[in-house]
């Protein structure tokens, strides 16, 4: 089982380590140019995490969908839910781009920082926006091949779209001096660029695949039956879970940056900074949460409990050794890595009285990440909804009473204001992961054991 395991998670790991790699190659080449370009792509990337987490379900409900079909060996549906993906991410994505000009008049309410860092914000967001398309394509195509047990396919897409992404961004600014409109334009260069390429190894996976080969529906019979009302409530049921999840999560990520953005220019900066330390962890994590996503689906759909339940054991443990690693490394190295996004001295030096942050983070959210893939492989999404409406619930409360009693006592500095931002984050990851730890037994076992 940890051999089956470690071939899920080490390509989805080397996938999710590029997919940060698309706003940590932004930071890093506008990090050089003002500290006024980094809080603007720290703005324009938090709107795009705000618009597209929310329609992470057409990854994450694909992925246990089809893995349970997978397990099942119900290869007609497998194909269903693949076309039902794919429908629902084009028409969100048109939807996006006609809605653009309303969303981006949001923007400066939402976030504050001066005219010069709204300015470049907006200007990225004008340009990047014409990739939602390929990028909710490629969150379909991506959960498909996962559900699928195919790790390596989404790992080559993401690796090729990530190398495009750095060449044509490094042209774009660096030679043609495009500034943030080419920082931009080389993200959406690369999504098509990888849209094409999944698309190519979809149809590789139904010419070879010997189950895929032989069902027998037409194009036409497979995209009726996948827009059936009855087939697409049910995909809506769990998805629905989903992307309210995923509205807190947004929503508490983008209050982050907002809140950060009121502190000072600096603060906004220095978190911005410091939530790299997060998305590399969160993502090495979330490749053994899709390898949970796969086998956890794979063995309900085959009704193996015992499968089942030492793969959710021996992610745990994987879990715990990431944990210490990256506690140890980050420890260690943490002040290096900063200066690998900017050279901008007085963002370093202030970056360094919240260090301490980043060690705790490992910490905080390993439950959080490996479980929300266990609970997506068994399509209990109701928990994970659940789960995070109470920990959005106490990240606000942790916030604002804290704040509160600072400012009643007249303590609220920068520095004081900051930690409290902080400390509310690792309660609401810490929150996240213990709620759906007591659920396990009841609603992953308990799809096997019913």
């Amino acid at each position: 089982m940890n051999r089956r395991i470690l071939q899920l998670a080490l390509p989805n790991i080397i996938t999710n380590i590029t997919v940060p790699l698309l706003g940590m190659v932004d930071m890093a080449i506008v990090g050089h140019l003002s500290g006024d370009h980094i809080g603007a792509i720290a703005i324009g990337t938090q709107v795009f995490n705000l618009i597209y987490w929310n329609f992470g379900f057409l990854r994450m409900g694909t992925s246990g969908f089809t893995a349970q079909a997978f397990g099942a060996e119900r290869w007609n549906e497998a194909v269903c839910i693949l076309i039902r993906a794919l429908f629902i991410a084009l028409s969100i994505a048109l939807l996006l781009i006609l809605l653009q000009w309303p969303i981006s008049l949001a923007v400066p309410h939402i976030f504050e920082g001066s005219h010069r860092v709204i300015s470049l914000a907006l200007t990225y967001f004008f340009v990047r926006i014409w990739a939602a398309p390929a990028t909710l394509g490629l969150y379909a195509i991506k959960g498909w091949f996962i559900g699928m047990q195919d790790a390596k396919t989404p790992m080559w897409i993401a690796i090729v779209l990530n190398c495009i992404n750095i060449v044509a961004s490094l042209l774009f600014v660096i030679v043609l001096q495009w500034d943030i409109f080419g920082v931009a334009l080389g993200t959406v260069v690369a999504n098509y660029s990888g849209l094409a390429l999944g698309i190519l190894f979809l149809r590789r996976r139904f010419r070879k695949d010997p189950n895929l080969a032989t069902i027998k529906q037409s194009s036409n019979q497979a995209i009726k039956q996948s827009l059936r009302w009855q087939e697409m409530r049910g995909f809506f049921k769990v998805n629905g879970d989903i992307f309210l999840r995923t509205v807190c999560l947004a929503g508490v990520f983008t209050f982050i940056t907002a809140a950060s953005s009121h502190i000072s220019d600096q603060i906004l900066a220095v978190d911005a900074l410091l939530l790299q330390f997060f998305t590399l962890f969160s993502h090495i994590m979330d490749g053994f949460a899709y390898a949970g996503e796969s086998l956890v689906g794979r063995h309900i759909g085959a009704r193996q409990l015992r499968h089942l339940k030492l793969a959710v054991r021996l992610l745990i443990l994987w879990g715990m050794a990431l944990t210490v690693l990256f506690t140890a490394l980050y420890a260690a190295f943490g002040n290096q890595f900063l200066h690998i996004f900017t050279d901008q001295e007085s963002v370093i030096a202030a970056a360094g009285d919240y260090m301490t942050w980043v060690l705790v983070i490992p910490l905080c959210g390993c439950a959080a990440f490996l479980f929300d893939g266990i609970f997506i492989g068994a399509t209990a999404t109701r928990t994970m909804r659940n789960a995070m409406f109470i920990a959005t619930g106490a990240f606000f409360a942790v916030y604002y009473g804290l704040k509160a009693i600072l400012i009643h006592h007249s303590e609220i500095t920068t520095q004081n204001w900051n930690n409290i931002l902080w400390l509310s984050f690792m309660v609401f990851l810490t929150l996240r992961g213990l709620l759906q730890f007591v659920r396990v037994r009841k609603d992953v076992y308990g799809k096997v054991e019913n």
